[in-house]
């Protein structure tokens, strides 16, 4: 049992339901996570199981094995989704205040750009470390 946040893309055409047990915040810094967001990629840990999505929203898959979300009209970054499940992990910036999450992992975090870097002591893993944690999840 866990508390449903509620959020919107920036024009408000969007909107997206999740539950989540724990608010967590994960950061992604890899390439493509950058190239789509103009910076990292910040997600809020839910149960993919319960995403709901209304409006025009679309995707793009950006990889074999992932799709990116965005609003058609506005273009917000609505999520990072995974091909094999359907799973979609959520945008942090969707949710006021993050959704009330803090910073636990940032994947890819040797490919943070020398320009900025997250405060905090959560849990940083490595180009290495990252491929290892999701072959083992199964993504």
């Amino acid at each position: 049992m866990g508390a449903t946040i509620e959020g919107q893309c920036l024009c408000g055409a969007v909107t997206v339901r999740a539950k989540l047990d724990k608010p967590i915040l994960r950061a992604c810094h890899c390439d493509m996570c950058r190239r789509h967001t103009s910076s990292m990629f910040m997600s809020v840990a839910n149960d993919p199981a319960s995403v709901v999505v209304d409006g025009p929203a679309k995707s793009f898959q950006s990889s074999d094995w992932a799709e990116r979300g965005f609003c058609e009209t506005c273009g917000s970054t609505l999520w990072y989704g995974t091909l094999h499940d359907g799973a979609k992990y959520l945008a942090a910036g969707l949710f006021p205040d993050a959704a009330g999450a803090e910073m636990k992992i940032e994947f890819y975090a040797d490919m943070c750009p020398h320009g900025y870097a997250l405060a905090g002591d959560q849990r940083k893993l490595n180009t290495e470390e990252t491929i290892a944690l999701f072959a083992q999840d199964g993504a």
